[in-house]
């Protein structure tokens, strides 16, 4: 005869609310480091994805993604003409928030090098990669645009032609993915008014200066786009991100190129750190406070409980030591109730995590080797809770079941 499952069985109610309890509290502690798992694959989701063995951004800055990095798209030839550089790709990244059927709409744009990229390197759940250097686009499926969507951005409307699964930026919003010029002319913007007053203060300024004065035909061009006036540069860049070619030392690549007065260059492992020791830095440590916290609550609580249900049983305990039962015996019944506890409620949070987790507005990733480590803190957890209630009954005498 079970002692332990017989005391269950007579205050069952009770146990199977103080298990599930239990079990709420693990399953934030699984959430909790589900979440921190899930902040650093997102930090460095797309710096996996694209592959590049260096990123090229913008002098004294940690960019694209840790800060923002502005380039002159020139720089991209230049890159290509380093000895041991196989490819050069101009990158753009930036965020923007809009309204779509009076709802935010927070995209995080990339723009990819068209035509060598076209994004074929993304998850595809549904459609394609881009098919022209125009008005299409690319959307996550958490952004609940459906393939055919229109979306109006800047002065233009562009065409879901593809749904990708799984990415996000680093600050948790949904990507889109457009072609270079398509993600500039996005991120440069500019009303028509503001357009106006900067045509009119650049042909204010050009009147002002001497050339404006003897060849003021000049100076009407200054009214014109900025992009037919040769003294001014294409939209800025983020990054370009480059290819070894094979054989090559990319560490003499990159010594090549951080030579340069006006760029920084990092390998993919260093982009990555840099994302892991910045972006999401506090977010771990804050997450892994808590952790803590709840790991140290849970076991107070079920040491409490413990010793609560020890508590209603001193009678019996007395009880069974008067008919002579050893210590062993009384210790048994305790330890098996904290371990069946902690273990059922371990069960519990998992399946409750795997039905509730993909809920959450944030990434929450659950790994195997968490797991297993969670499982060991909660033994170990169960048997030092158990330890209150354990000492409480060795010193239960026999003869209080007089009292």
């Amino acid at each position: 005869m079970n002692l332990a499952l017989k005391d269950i069985r007579h205050n069952f109610g009770r146990f199977v609310l103080t298990t599930f309890g239990i079990s709420l509290l693990l399953m934030l502690v699984m959430g909790m480091g589900g979440i921190y798992r899930g902040l650093v694959q997102e930090a460095t989701l797309l710096v996996d994805r694209i592959d590049a063995d260096l990123w090229v951004v913008q002098k004294d800055t940690r960019g694209p993604f840790a800060e923002v990095s502005r380039m002159p798209g020139s720089l991209e030839d230049r890159v290509r003409a380093v000895p041991g550089v196989g490819s050069s790709r101009a990158f753009v990244s930036t965020t923007i928030q809009r309204e779509r059927n009076r709802q935010p709409l927070r995209i995080t744009v990339q723009g990819l090098s068209w035509p060598e990229d076209r994004g074929q390197w993304l998850p595809l759940v549904a459609g394609r990669a881009l098919g022209q250097s125009h008005y299409e686009m690319l959307a996550d499926e958490s952004l609940k645009l459906p393939l055919g969507a229109q979306v109006p951005l800047a002065k233009d409307t562009y065409t879901v032609v593809g749904i990708t699964r799984g990415m996000s930026a680093p600050s948790g919003d949904s990507m889109a993915f457009f072609t270079l010029r398509d993600s500039q002319a996005i991120q440069f913007d500019l009303s028509g008014e503001a357009v106006r007053l900067e045509r009119a203060a650049r042909y204010s300024r050009a009147q002002q200066i001497d050339l404006g004065r003897s060849q003021p035909q000049v100076i009407e061009r200054g009214l014109g786009p900025s992009s037919a006036i040769p003294a001014l540069g294409p939209p800025a860049i983020s990054a370009v991100l480059v290819k070894v070619q094979p054989g090559f030392d990319p560490n003499q690549v990159q010594a090549i190129i951080a030579q340069w007065p006006d760029v920084s260059v990092y390998s993919s492992d260093g982009q990555r750190s840099l994302l892991v020791s910045g972006i999401v830095d506090r977010s771990r440590r804050q997450l892994g406070l808590f952790r803590m916290l709840l790991i140290i609550v849970s076991g107070i609580i079920m040491a409490l409980i413990l010793y609560t249900l020890t508590l209603d049983k001193l009678h019996d305990i007395a009880m069974l030591k008067l008919l002579g039962s050893r210590n062993l015996v009384i210790l048994s019944l305790i330890l098996q109730q904290a371990l069946l506890l902690g273990s059922l409620g371990y069960c519990i949070a998992y399946f409750l995590g795997q039905w509730v987790f993909p809920y959450f507005p944030r990434r929450v990733v659950i790994l195997q080797e968490d797991l297993i480590s969670l499982a060991f803190i909660v033994l170990g957890i169960s048997v030092a809770a158990s330890l209150l209630g354990i000492a409480k009954a060795l010193r239960v005498q026999p003869n209080e079941v007089l009292a």
